[in-house]
């Protein structure tokens, strides 16, 4: 064989592997860029009510009514404190700093009243 049919032959194939990595690394950012447009029209069409989160991180329902102190336990890595195993502890919150959630109502439904 002579040279110059090796060099276009590695030429061609050379530009056919380029070609189908672009070709691939755009369908991929095309795919990735309309999952984060779904993403994004979730996120705006979807009204969210706020979380009761207090500033420990943890939801109303864990801190007690009357006293409003947290009964929850946290983790403490065993690499913090130079043990081998974690341990827990009671958390440290002192009353609940968060969204206070409003109170639900019953009230009757008075337009669709049939008089009779």
């Amino acid at each position: 064989m002579d040279p110059v049919s090796m060099v276009f032959g590695a030429t061609i194939a050379l530009g056919g592997f380029l070609l189908g990595r672009l070709a691939n690394r755009r369908q991929a950012r095309q795919a990735l860029e309309q999952q984060r447009r779904q993403e994004r029209a979730k996120a705006l069409n979807t009204p969210q009510n706020p979380q009761p989160f207090c500033g420990c991180g943890h939801h109303l329902v864990f801190h007690d009514q009357q006293t409003k102190k947290c009964q929850t336990q946290v983790v403490i890595p065993g690499r913090w404190t130079g043990q081998a195993s974690s341990t827990y502890r009671q958390c440290m919150c002192q009353g609940y700093r968060g969204p206070l959630p409003l109170d639900e109502y019953y009230a009757p439904d008075y337009l669709n009243e049939t008089d009779g």
